[in-house]
Formats: C-alpha cells, structure tokens, sequence
C-alpha cells in the first residue's frame, strides 16, 4: 500500500524513528472519541500472539514502511478509519513474543476521520471492539497474563493524554 500521509497532522516534537534501522517495529494507535473514550479490539483466538486478548489498533512496520505509513495502514486495515492527526506520543516497548525476535513498539495517541460507531474490524483477527474509560479500564486485563498488562498502562496514558489536550 502506498503511503497516504500528506494531509496527517503531526503534533509538535513528535518524531518518529528510522524504521529501515533492522529493528522489528510495531506501530500501536490509541484512538479516543469525544467523550473520553479509547477504543480497544479483541483479538481472535486464532492469532499466535496474545490470543483472545484486547488491543490497541497496529501491527508491524512492513519493510519499506515508515512507522507513520504503519500507522496510518494499520488503522485503515483494522478499523475502516483514517489517520488525521499524531498527537502524542505515549510509550516505547521492546518486547519478545516467545520467538527470539525483539519487537521495538512505538504507540501514539492518534485522531481518526470516520465513523466512530462503527469500525470495521478485520476479518478473521479481531472478534469484537469495546470503548474504555477509566473505569473500564481492568476490562483490556482478561486472559493475560499479570506481565501481559502493558496494554492497560498505554491505554491509561492515552486517557490521560487525551485529557490534557482538550
């Protein structure tokens, strides 16, 4: 897929790292609605990592892909929407599956074009979708493990990101 990034807002000191390095990267998007909302997406019970889990929306940098054009590809793969605007960045993750390969996350409080109420989730890897606030946040725990939480904390930090931005 060809970069669509022209028209993306980027926030102020955000940069983004050379993806062409040999790393393994991951691009990972917090997309918050209006009312304070983050959305999350169950994985599939089919997907070798973190099965049946909740997620974020992204995935790995393609070769050749810069992490901004895995952003915006990811979120257009695994939602229907369109990436406006990088707002923040929230958290950098290195993290090994069980397979020997180091995965260096990058994830980012993200604002999307589309209709919100109602992603299009890709077929045959996520299940279902659910909007979080604080007080939903203990709900992206289940089926994980106690060292599997990270998930929560970026939610948390795009929450609060959000809500110093607005």
């Amino acid at each position: 897929m060809k970069e669509n990034t022209v028209n993306v807002e980027i926030a102020e000191g955000i940069t983004f790292p050379d993806t062409a390095d040999g790393e393994r990267w991951v691009a990972g998007a917090v997309v918050v609605d209006a009312q304070g909302h983050a959305f999350a997406q169950r994985r599939s019970a089919t997907r070798r990592v973190f099965p049946n889990c909740w997620d974020i929306v992204g995935g790995h940098v393609e070769d050749g892909e810069t992490m901004l054009g895995a952003l915006a590809r990811e979120i257009h793969e695994e939602t229907g929407w369109t990436l406006s605007a990088v707002v923040a960045e929230l958290y950098r993750l290195d993290w090994d599956p069980g397979d020997g390969v180091t995965r260096r996350e990058v994830d980012y409080l993200v604002r999307v074009d589309g209709d919100l109420s109602a992603p299009v989730l890709e077929a045959d890897k996520h299940t279902e979708y659910m909007w979080v606030d604080d007080a939903k946040l203990h709900l992206l725990r289940d089926a994980r493990d106690p060292g599997d939480y990270f998930i929560t904390d970026i939610v948390r930090l795009g929450l609060e990101a959000a809500r110093s931005r607005s």
